[in-house]
């Protein structure tokens, strides 16, 4: 997100002075890891959570149509700046189908009805739909490879899906931000944050590198945006604005189980969302991804839940407690008995057995065997937590920017869909906190992003499909040995992202 924000602000105002500050000794260490995220190029292709059944039945698609086209933004920017060579390669970005699969009757038809609803959509019109096991063979093998073969089963696939290494896309961006003259602060923490006489915010920053001569400094700032994961929330509270009032976040950490076995990672080209447990937060929806990683392909089965009361990965044990306020502390309490569910699905998968994880896997992939897969810990998510229109707390499960009604600060809280909206999340952050520029601004941002602002056209026979539109200089195919094929960027060199 920080890294979307000053490349947008950078290309519109290159003379304005930006520097960043990162408390690691390197930049996309926590939620932008490739390791700490799903890598998913959240385009509603697959995720079942963003389809859900009105109680007539039918499906509701609003919001898979708003994050597909805020995703369709965020390629528009990537294919700018690699077309301009901010970027100086794709390989954060790879082809890969996304696809559901669900099991059972009710499943099936919902999943019919999903299609149906989704597929009558100009911006999902190339979405396939199979219910015959011998084609969900032909698009992912190990999902049916020594499965009963009485088990009604369905399957979606969309051929135009993503998967996204969003560290090296990070580290991409915050290079080019450099060699634009933004200044970059490695192990540096921004400890509190105060507002001064003339409007201006005085950080409190940290030096935290082991041959530090000076442990603590101030800078000052006309703007800053707290883009610091689950970081942001107790930095806003210290900022003290009256927009931050009221709102908590409730911590969820996770694992993955990963497989790098080239037998196993050939069989399976795509990323393979279901249906989550009953409770289950939409964060842990379990799915079998390709994973392309430094140029490596694996194969990785999850999110399995669990609990830390860190907000960050590398951070502290007291984060949930510390970020407790009088203002917050009733949301926290209502949300929490509004969620009893979610609390039991955390426990249960607290202190589920390795092997009744393991047998979760099996149901995607009754192959599975636990020699081939090791367990890895994903990022911390915090969910937000915010008073509702009549006053109690509910749990969110998207993201939020929370920017100071003079627009001098902003942050951005919450979890998925995340990276892949970023740049629409931080297009918002312009227009809420720079409203004066906004208006010149505008010719040059639609020029980045065509799409911009969303909707359909009413001519549809030349809209591209949303799944294609950026995607096909993206590799589409992967050796044996996990590495990716060099050529085929060669090949689409003057494509589209």
């Amino acid at each position: 997100m920080s890294a979307t924000l000053g490349t947008l602000i950078q290309q519109l105002e290159p003379t304005w002075s930006i520097r960043i500050y990162e408390r690691l000794d390197d930049v996309a260490q926590e939620s932008s890891n490739p390791w700490n995220n799903a890598g998913t190029g959240h385009a509603a292709l697959c995720e079942l959570n963003y389809t859900p059944e009105r109680p007539d039945g039918t499906v509701d698609i609003t919001k898979a149509v708003k994050i597909n086209e805020q995703f369709e933004v965020s390629r528009e920017l990537w294919h700018h700046l690699f077309a301009t060579g901010r970027l100086t390669d794709t390989s954060f970005i790879s082809r890969t189908p996304h696809m559901t699969f669900v099991r059972g009757e009710k499943n099936v038809e919902y999943l019919r009805r999903r299609h149906q609803a989704l597929s009558a959509h100009p911006l999902f019109r190339d979405l396939e739909f199979t219910t015959n096991p011998a084609v969900i063979s032909q698009w992912a093998p190990l999902l049916t490879a020594e499965r009963d073969s009485k088990e009604p089963l369905a399957a979606t696939r969309s051929t135009a899906g993503t998967d996204i290494d969003f560290g090296a896309l990070t580290r991409q961006l915050i290079a080019g931000l450099v060699r634009g003259g933004a200044d970059l602060r490695l192990e540096h923490e921004v400890k509190s944050l105060k507002r001064t006489k003339d409007g201006r915010w005085r950080l409190k920053v940290k030096d935290r590198s082991w041959n530090a001569e000076r442990r603590t400094s101030t800078v000052t700032a006309r703007f800053v945006f707290v883009g610091a994961g689950g970081g942001a929330l107790p930095l806003l509270q210290s900022a003290g604005i009256p927009e931050i009032k009221g709102f908590g976040g409730f911590p969820i950490s996770g694992e993955f189980l990963r497989t790098s076995n080239p037998e196993l990672v050939a069989q399976h080209q795509a990323k393979v969302y279901g249906k989550a447990d009953v409770g289950a937060p939409p964060m842990s929806v379990p799915h079998l991804d390709t994973r392309v990683v430094d140029g490596k392909s694996y194969l990785m089965f999850g999110p399995y839940a669990g609990f830390s009361p860190k907000y960050l990965k590398k951070g502290k044990y007291l984060g949930l407690v510390t970020s407790l306020r009088a203002d917050n502390l009733g949301s926290m309490v209502g949300a929490g008995l509004k969620n009893i569910d979610l609390t039991q699905y955390l426990v249960g998968q607290v202190v589920a057995a390795p092997e009744t994880k393991f047998h979760t896997l099996q149901t995607f992939m009754p192959t599975a065997h636990p020699k081939d897969w090791e367990r890895i810990t994903a990022g911390q998510r915090v969910q937000v937590i915010k008073k509702d229109a009549s006053g109690k707390g509910v749990l969110e499960f998207g993201t939020e920017v929370v920017a100071a009604a003079d627009g001098s600060i902003a942050g951005l809280l919450g979890a998925s869909p995340g990276a892949s909206t970023a740049v629409s999340a931080m297009v918002d952050v312009l227009e809420r906190c720079f409203p004066s520029e906004i208006g010149a601004w505008r010719p040059t941002l639609d020029a980045m992003m065509p799409s911009l602002g969303g909707g359909v056209p009413a001519d549809t026979s030349t809209l591209a499909s949303a799944g294609r539109a950026m995607s096909e200089i993206a590799p589409s195919r992967v050796h044996p040995d996990g590495v990716l094929d060099a050529s085929v960027y060669e090949e689409h060199a003057d494509s589209r992202i």
